[in-house]
């Protein structure tokens, strides 16, 4: 086999996330909602954009929207939280990757991670 016709090495996993870093990730509400948009979708691939209209249609099912606040200005303020607090800690926990370029994300299947997000998903959304 030529060089160039050899396959791609299987992608190397990091290892489980601990206990704690599990629950640190979940602790956060938009985290969680993040998670679930990617969690739901057949190739774990969302942009920014679908992740921050998902969490602002969960939110503002909840609660309607902030009093004095438009529709724009809350997904804008939902959308820059996204990206400088709650993107980055999950890339770090090694859960997702971000394309900047394409502004999408990628979820890294993480069994211990799944299986907390069930019990949340189903506590916070049933």
């Amino acid at each position: 086999m030529r060089e160039t016709e050899r396959e791609s090495p299987p992608l190397v996993t990091e290892a489980t996330p601990s206990l704690d870093l599990v629950f640190d990730i979940l602790s956060n509400r938009r985290r969680r909602y993040a998670l679930y948009c990617l969690y739901d979708r057949p190739d774990g691939v969302a942009t920014i954009a679908d992740i921050t209209d998902h969490i602002v249609t969960l939110e503002t099912r909840e609660s309607g929207l902030p009093t004095g606040m438009s529709s724009n200005e809350y997904r804008r303020n939902v959308r820059v939280e996204l990206q400088h607090v709650h993107l980055p800690k999950l890339e770090t926990a090694g859960v997702v990757e971000t394309d900047q370029r394409s502004e999408t994300l990628r979820y890294w299947t993480q069994p211990s991670v799944e299986e907390w997000l069930e019990h949340a998903r189903h506590k916070e959304l049933s």
